[in-house]
């Protein structure tokens, strides 16, 4: 069966029920691809770099030679593993300008009755809109609050009562500070963040305010596109404010139970900001299962942290809110009252 080749904009619609495959090495790969694509390289890391020096040194036509005699043995094998992961004999396929290897693996798989829709531009097309999409104009609304007022849980909430949110720290895989990568997943590169920030974007009414945690220009080690950064501070920020005993009660629940060597790891990597008494004595108290004590000493830290970063932000666009006592869907409600105020909608 004869490939079909299609648009982006074709793309995004037969995404949502076929699967997509990436024709590119596995270090390409593992660098940043479409979400939910799966690995069947055409040419290896070293295949490719082969082929590359050959191209450089000798021209077009013994690269593509040499790419054929070098991935012609494992025809079979590629088709097979196909078979075995698609049963349906469907699939998107993509190289990095949707050229010679996604027309290899297109002509490999439509052999064996596949139906193929290849990506016209490849993981180049892509990659533009995902660059530009997260460089674009959008209706911010900022939460803020000191470590430990549970703004995450708070943006969950505003998500589950239909407002539009980004989880920024959900996508980087890390919770901004120096305890924010135990428990989760490793995180990706730059490139791919971009691209997980722009498939969410894509999907937003931009007529409608969207949500997001105050956040430092890093999450880990990722860094925020500067328009889109840039944007977060000229937003209106919400900033709630609980006790420390609240703030406190909150981290012992989300870090108590954590594994004490990655508490300790995470308060060394603090030890030049926080100074060797202080270090030593957050170390002690996480042995000694002491939560409140430990917990109260670093907070000391992010609270001047956090005071330093709240200047990015204008101060005429900055509310202040104060959340102790208040119910769960309470608050909700409150956020969205001065959500309305900023944006002119009447509230009861």
């Amino acid at each position: 069966m004869a490939e079909i080749l299609i648009s982006l904009e074709e793309f995004w619609k037969l995404r949502e029920h076929l699967p997509l495959i990436d024709a590119r090495s596995e270090g390409e790969f593992a660098q940043s691809q479409i979400p939910g694509s799966i690995n069947l390289p055409i040419l290896t890391n070293e295949e490719r770099v082969k082929v590359g020096t050959l191209y450089k040194e000798q021209g077009s036509l013994e690269a593509t030679l040499k790419g054929f005699e070098l991935v012609g043995p494992r025809f079979h094998q590629i088709q097979k593993e196909a078979l075995e992961r698609f049963p349906d004999r469907k699939a998107i396929v993509y190289c990095w300008r949707g050229g010679m290897r996604s027309q290899i693996l297109s002509w490999l798989l439509s052999m064996v009755g596949f139906e193929i829709y290849r990506l016209k531009g490849g993981y180049k097309t892509y990659r533009t809109y995902t660059f530009e999409k997260v460089r674009g104009n959008y209706p911010l609304l900022v939460l803020g609050g000191k470590t430990g007022t549970g703004k995450t849980v708070l943006l969950k909430k505003l998500k589950e009562s239909g407002e539009q949110v980004i989880d920024l720290e959900g996508i980087a895989h890390h919770k901004g500070s120096s305890f924010g990568s135990i428990g989760q997943k490793p995180q990706s590169t730059v490139e791919q963040f971009e691209n997980l920030l722009a498939e969410e974007l894509r999907v937003m009414d931009i007529s409608v305010p969207i949500w997001v945690e105050n956040e430092s220009r890093k999450i880990g080690r990722l860094i925020i596109p500067d328009r889109f950064y840039e944007q977060m501070t000229q937003a209106p920020l919400l900033e709630i404010q609980r006790t420390e005993r609240e703030r406190i009660e909150h981290i012992s629940e989300e870090y108590g139970q954590l594994p004490e060597s990655e508490l300790i790891a995470a308060v060394k990597r603090l030890q030049k900001r926080l100074g060797g008494l202080r270090t030593q004595q957050a170390i002690t108290d996480i042995q000694e299962k002491k939560l409140t004590s430990w917990i109260s000493n670093l907070l000391l830290y992010y609270d001047k942290t956090y005071d330093f970063d709240l200047h990015r932000h204008v101060a005429n666009k900055t509310v202040h809110l104060d959340l102790t006592g208040f119910s769960m869907g309470d608050q909700v409600q409150l956020l969205l009252n001065t959500k309305n105020k900023f944006y002119g909608i009447p509230t009861n």
